[in-house]
């Protein structure tokens, strides 16, 4: 068992759900309660993981096969573990991370019809075997998260994918949180930002 005294706290969700507003919102709640944490997010957090993730994000690379593309997850997140999630909570810091291994099982399980069995081996193998201690899905019909996400603008090669994709993200998030009801916390987050942030201070409360 590892010794781990600080907190890891996940972020997911379908695109255009809220989770960048909500990270800065729990930043600004750890702080107040004198929490001492890092953000970091998924693919990336490492020098080497953000070369993955602007491989994984580019919309020129359309020829990315799907297993291809869950080992490029895998291994930015290999990476992302050992070298800043594990010594972080070693340290007793706590860690939050804008999606963790959730989105692969949602993404390239859900939305590419990956086999679920393979990715949670490549979990178990890369991982440690270690889940995040509270996981905040936010979960938001994809087509309102489409359209948040085309206000943005210049969309990624994730969010160029079309509404049925993202129906099967959704869907595997759902299923997830209903087996782990302990660890996953969905918040509603068609709501305004306002009661969004009300739905996450309670339940850090419970946390700290």
């Amino acid at each position: 068992m590892l010794n781990l005294s600080g907190k890891f706290l996940t972020l997911e969700g379908v695109e255009g759900a809220g989770k960048s507003t909500a990270l800065e919102f729990i930043s600004a709640f750890l702080t107040e309660n004198g929490i001492e944490f890092i953000k970091t997010r998924e693919p990336g957090g490492t020098n080497l993981g953000e070369k993955v993730r602007d491989i994984l994000l580019d919309k020129t690379n359309t020829e990315i096969h799907s297993d291809t593309e869950l080992l490029l997850m895998f291994a930015a997140r290999s990476q992302h573990w050992h070298e800043l999630i594990l010594p972080t909570l070693k340290a007793g810091k706590w860690v939050i991370s804008d999606r963790f291994t959730d989105s692969s099982f949602a993404y390239q399980g859900g939305g590419r019809g990956l086999d679920l069995a393979r990715i949670r081996a490549l979990a178990n193998w890369t991982l440690d075997k270690i889940q995040p201690d509270l996981t905040l899905l936010f979960d938001l019909d994809p087509a309102l998260g489409l359209q948040r996400v085309n206000r943005r603008g210049d969309s990624d090669r994730f969010e160029t994918e079309k509404i049925d994709f993202f129906t099967k993200v959704r869907e595997v998030f759902l299923e997830l949180a209903q087996k782990e009801p302990a660890r996953f916390k969905v918040i509603d987050s068609a709501a305004d930002i306002k009661h969004t942030q009300e739905q996450i201070a309670r339940i850090l409360r419970k946390l700290i």
